[in-house]
Parts: structure tokens; C-alpha cells; sequence
């Protein structure tokens, strides 16, 4: 990977979306959807880097959903 390094806070409506560049052999993942949005370009030979991101994802869900529930006044 280059190097950089992006902090994007998720929120409820964040969108995904992915784009096949089939004639220049990549996909771009983006997520975000407003002004500023964060995307990974995956070149050939890199979906198991795609399936590592995607399990630390659900890892990550998991482990939000393991959360107590916190009102926004504590949070």
C-alpha cells in the first residue's frame, strides 16, 4: 500500500459504492458519499487484500454491536 494515512468518521447514511474498471484491470471501492469520500484502488492480484479488509469490517461490527447501548449524553 502507499503510504497515507486518512481518519473519516462513519456515520448512518455513509454510502459504499465499487466501480469495475474492467479495461484497466482494477476496482475502486469508495465510501463516503459526501464532500470528501475515501477510495481504495484494487489493482489485479489483490482481492485477498479486499477479503482482509472486509473481515477486519465485520470484525469491527461485531464488536460495535457487543457495545453497551450508550445515550448521546454519555457517549
Amino acid at each position: 500500500m502507499k503510504d497515507i494515512t486518512v481518519t473519516a468518521h462513519l456515520t448512518t447514511d455513509t454510502r459504499t459504492r465499487v466501480v469495475v474498471f474492467a479495461d484497466h484491470d482494477f476496482v475502486s471501492l469508495r465510501i463516503g458519499g459526501g464532500t470528501v469520500d475515501v477510495a481504495l484502488i484494487a489493482p489485479a492480484g489483490t482481492p485477498d487484500v479486499l477479503r482482509a479488509i472486509s473481515a477486519a469490517a465485520d470484525q469491527a461490527a461485531r464488536e460495535l454491536d457487543a457495545l453497551p447501548d450508550l445515550d448521546e449524553e454519555s457517549a
